[in-house]
C-alpha cells in the first residue's frame, strides 16, 4: 500500500493556481468515476494499480481540505488509519518554484528551498518521503512578485498548453515509480 498526497488549497477560488498543481495531477491519476470520501480533514479515494505481474497494489490518494500552510494536518490521521505504510511509501505531489514552468523532478528526501505546505508536512514525516515536485515558475528570471503571491495566481493560457502536457507526463512517470517501488 502507498499513500500519494497531494497539496493545494480548497475551494473553488483556488482550484486552478499554480499552488493546487499537486491537486490538479491527483485528479489526471484519478479515474472520473472515483469515489472520493471526505474524513476529518481530508478527501481521499482508493485505487488499484495493477503491477507487472498481475498483482495489485492499493494506492490511497489524498487532498488534504486544510489550506496548504497547515498541510501536515493530516499525516496523524493517514498514521492511524494506515498504520503498516512505511515512510518511503508516502509521495507527496507538489508545486515547485525552484523549477521551471514544464519541468518536474521525482525524488525521494530532496524538496524545494521553500514551501510552507512542505514545511507543515516536514513537521509530522520528517523528509524522507517522494516528493513529486511539478515545476510552476514562469517568471523567466523576473521577481516583481513575491514567491508567495505568484503560486497563488492561476495560469496564463499558454502556460496552461504546458501545464496540462507536464501533468500527463508527471502521471506517466509517477505511475512507473509507484510500480518499481513495489
Amino acid at each position: 500500500m502507498k499513500i500519494v498526497i497531494s497539496l493545494g488549497n480548497p475551494g473553488p477560488k483556488y482550484q486552478f493556481t499554480r499552488h493546487n498543481v499537486g491537486f490538479q495531477v491527483v485528479d489526471e491519476l484519478v479515474a472520473d468515476d472515483a469515489k472520493w470520501h471526505l474524513q476529518d480533514k481530508l478527501i481521499f479515494t482508493q485505487v488499484d494499480m495493477v503491477l507487472p505481474d498481475g498483482a495489485q497494489e492499493k494506492i490511497v490518494m489524498v487532498k488534504p481540505q486544510t489550506f496548504m500552510n497547515q498541510s501536515g494536518l493530516v499525516v496523524p490521521i493517514l498514521k492511524k488509519k494506515y498504520p503498516q505504510v512505511t515512510l518511503s511509501d508516502w509521495y507527496v505531489v507538489h508545486d515547485d518554484l525552484d523549477i521551471e514552468l514544464g519541468q518536474f523532478k521525482i525524488e525521494l528526501g530532496h524538496g524545494p528551498q521553500q514551501h510552507n505546505g512542505l514545511a507543515s508536512l516536514y513537521e509530522q514525516l520528517g523528509k524522507q518521503f517522494w516528493h513529486v515536485r511539478v515545476g510552476v515558475d514562469g517568471r523567466q528570471g523576473l521577481r516583481q512578485e513575491s514567491g508567495s503571491d505568484y503560486v497563488l495566481v492561476n495560469f496564463s493560457p499558454p502556460e496552461k498548453e504546458i501545464i496540462e502536457s507536464v501533468k500527463q507526463r508527471v502521471v506517466k512517470e509517477l505511475k512507473t515509480v509507484l510500480i518499481q517501488s513495489t
